[in-house]
């Protein structure tokens, strides 16, 4: 099964939007979710501090910023 991850930080709100998408998605799409708060590891702050929301697939990096549903519906195909 795929395991997407979600690098994100409390009060983000692109973050906040990919949530929702990722939400909907698992109602389509059998996949394992985890988030990552990139605050509470140094170097995961170093990766992607300004690059939040980003969205990896079995580790592959799949969105920045902004998914779409049948985007991510699409890359889990």
């Amino acid at each position: 099964m795929p395991l997407v991850t979600l690098y994100t930080r409390p009060g983000c709100c692109l973050c906040d939007d990919a949530k929702l998408v990722i939400a909907e998605a698992r109602r389509q799409a059998a996949f394992d979710y985890e988030e990552l708060n990139i605050d509470t590891d140094p170097e995961l702050r170093r990766l992607y501090n300004d690059k939040i929301p980003v969205i990896t697939i079995n580790g592959a990096k799949a969105f920045q910023y902004k998914v779409k549903l049948n985007d991510l519906l699409k890359k889990l195909a």
